[in-house]
């Protein structure tokens, strides 16, 4: 994977990841910027658009769904899943909403060459900046089981 975030964009962001995961959570993700995006495990997150675009992917998130930053960060993140499973990341997400977490999600996810992984485990959290706004929400795992 060549193409990576801006440093000041990575710093800003990896806080912010950590800081709202503390938040919502009481648990700690790395705020460090090189130790997060370098972390054995897969962080991602998407924002507040109507159709959210992924807005960070870390490399093992990068390397997990064969996407290089540049390309990742303009994906809509609905298309993480195939079109039988949007249905459910959607409900998912909209619970995230409310709920502000939740822990121990598994689901079906699709790489850029079409083959198919399952998360599980993974903690989905609603990406909150110190004034309280919503920037998006994130996801983290490292529990992969390939499939055919």
């Amino acid at each position: 994977m060549t193409a990576k975030p801006d440093d000041k964009f990575l710093a800003e962001h990896s806080a912010l990841l950590a800081s709202s995961f503390e938040r919502a959570t009481a648990q700690r993700l790395p705020s460090d910027p090189h130790t997060l995006y370098h972390a054995p495990f897969a962080v991602v997150s998407h924002g507040v658009e109507a159709d959210p675009v992924f807005n960070y992917a870390n490399l093992f998130a990068q390397r997990l769904f064969g996407y290089e930053w540049a390309r990742f960060v303009t994906l809509p993140s609905r298309l993480s899943a195939r079109a039988p499973e949007q249905s459910e990341r959607a409900r998912l997400l909209e619970l995230v909403a409310r709920q502000g977490y939740i822990s121990d999600y598994s689901g079906i996810r699709v790489r850029a060459d079409g083959t198919l992984f399952r998360i599980s485990r993974a903690t989905v959290w609603n990406v909150v900046d110190p004034a309280g706004a919503l920037r998006g929400q994130a996801a983290v795992f490292a529990d992969i089981e390939e499939l055919q």
